[in-house]
């Protein structure tokens, strides 16, 4: 993966191309206490890591400065999407998004959400809730910033989805969309993907400079 990435990013040159690539365990970890002013575990990193998730995060907080910001990707459940925009054709969603974002929220409402079909996982795969982390990291001192699911509205819908693309503002519409959604606790529980975001007690310390950091499954 680092050998692809390097090559990628130097085909297309893309931001950030000379960025330091190391190859490390995130069990334990290759960087001293307070490295990096942000850490990101994506790819849902913390639930392949299963039983040992709370291992995960005690290896990783660490690396956090004070101040500094640690975000995850959880997958409490196996996502949702609107039952209104499900039913209606690709080409009435992308009509639909040229209303503002609250009138379409309204239309949202009655009709409520439909859970995906559970996805395969495997057995060791821990799914997270935002509820534990906060209890979590309360307890260490951290505050949760932010919270969002990730696209509640659409979901895994290809074609509405492409259809929604073709016309910018109805993309930008949907975009704004699913961040109103993607905050409400409400979608969270159900989503296949929740990022959230939590700070480091800012304890007074030695300033870091290198970040941020990434740990990819």
């Amino acid at each position: 993966m680092l050998t692809v990435g390097r090559e990628l990013a130097a085909a297309t040159k893309a931001p950030g191309a000379a960025v330091e690539r190391v190859r490390g365990d995130a069990l334990r970890p290759p960087f001293g206490p307070g490295a990096f002013t942000e850490v990101a575990l994506v790819g849902n990193t913390l639930g392949f890591e299963g039983a040992s998730g709370h291992q995960l995060l005690d290896a990783v907080e660490p690396l956090v400065a004070p101040g500094g910001t640690l975000v995850l990707e959880i997958a409490p459940g196996p996502g949702e999407r609107s039952r209104y925009l499900r039913r209606l054709p690709p080409g009435a969603v992308r009509r639909l998004l040229s209303a503002p974002a609250s009138a379409v929220l309204a239309r949202l409402g009655p009709e409520g959400f439909a859970r995906e079909p559970a996805r395969h996982r495997p057995a060791s795969f821990r799914r997270w809730t935002v509820a534990e982390l906060a209890d979590r990291w309360r307890v260490r001192g951290w505050s949760l910033v932010e919270t969002m699911a990730v696209a509640p509205a659409l979901g895994p819908d290809p074609a509405r989805l492409t259809e929604v693309a073709r016309e910018p503002s109805a993309w930008e519409r949907l975009l704004e969309l699913e961040e109103r959604l993607g905050r409400d606790p409400g979608r969270w529980p159900s989503a296949a993907a929740v990022l959230v975001a939590a700070a480091a007690p800012a304890v007074r310390t030695n300033d870091f400079v290198r970040g941020p950091a990434s740990f990819l499954p």
